[in-house]
């Protein structure tokens, strides 16, 4: 087991919870921050603005780069489009910078992407070997994963395309609040595959790449494919809600624009071909399961 990490984003909810799983169990955990540092374990950086010390990496077992301005944020405007991509890539470009400058003995680099690489592909079934889809996430992604992949001339690399992740402040937020109300139902069709993963297996896989080795670019998604009315129905069920009020994909592209087809309308059959061929045992299986913990 790994036994020093060092976080980029541990403020927010997969972060968090990482950082709270790997000191229960005795790892040391070292995070970079914006602000004033307020622990002895906490390192402020500016990505984009300044140098990261590479001192501070150094004799990690790992690094592991998370966070990013919310692709749930909408609208998707020109000038936020563009914090998306800095949000990614600056802070990405920073550490592996500062990884190319350790002489020896880098950490591995353990750097967040998305299943959004992917893009829509109905019908297929979508691996780690799968090309790159063409929607502005898929694009976003791919430059995300390039940036990473800037160290591995001096560690290894591994790119976490993690799927949303069905929790309270995850995925389900917005649909909590909608079947609260009692008018959730079918999302366009409804029938297009929704990749997902709950929090818990979310960072038990961190957890399994890091000490497994693994490099290059790994699905972070549940085993069982789930539509979009499978988890709808699972949260109306759990929440004892109805799922009946179907908003049309038209409506959605109205109000939503690109983003409708990019969080909402797209169909994704991806499956962590990796991880399952590494080993990891997943605690929650189905979507359902997943809802169930969360709720």
């Amino acid at each position: 087991m790994a036994r020093r990490i060092v976080i980029s984003g541990a403020s927010g909810l997969i972060g968090s919870a990482l950082a709270a799983a790997l000191r229960a169990d005795g790892v040391e955990v070292g995070t970079l921050v914006r602000r004033e540092p307020r622990r002895e374990d906490e390192t402020q950086w500016a990505p984009g603005e300044s140098a990261l010390d590479p001192e501070v990496l150094a004799g990690a077992d790992a690094v592991v780069a998370l966070g990013g301005a919310s692709v749930g944020r909408l609208p998707w405007t020109r000038r936020y489009r563009r914090e998306l991509i800095d949000s990614r890539i600056q802070p990405t470009r920073t550490l592996t910078t500062a990884l190319r400058a350790l002489r020896s003995d880098a950490p591995t680099l353990v750097s967040a992407s998305a299943v959004g690489y992917y893009g829509s592909a109905p019908g297929e079934v979508l691996t780690e070997d799968s090309a790159a889809g063409a929607t502005f996430l898929a694009d976003l992604a791919v430059r995300w994963e390039g940036e990473a992949r800037r160290a591995e001339d001096q560690t290894r690399v591994a790119l976490l395309r993690t799927a949303p992740v069905i929790h309270r402040r995850g995925v389900l937020k917005p649909l909590i609040q909608l079947t609260r109300f009692g008018v959730s139902g079918p999302l366009g069709g409804g029938s297009q595959i929704w990749p997902w993963i709950s929090l818990d297996d979310e960072v038990r896989a961190i957890r399994h790449v890091i000490d497994a080795r693994i490099a290059g670019p790994v699905n972070l998604t549940g085993p069982v494919p789930a539509t979009a009315n499978d988890i709808g129905r699972a949260l109306a069920a759990r929440m004892h809600r109805p799922f009946w009020l179907p908003a049309p994909a038209w409506a959605l592209r109205l109000a939503l624009g690109e983003a409708a087809d990019s969080l909402l309308l797209g169909d994704a059959d991806v499956r962590p071909e990796i991880l399952e061929r590494s080993g990891f045992r997943f605690r929650h299986a189905t979507a359902a399961e997943a809802v169930a913990a969360a709720i």
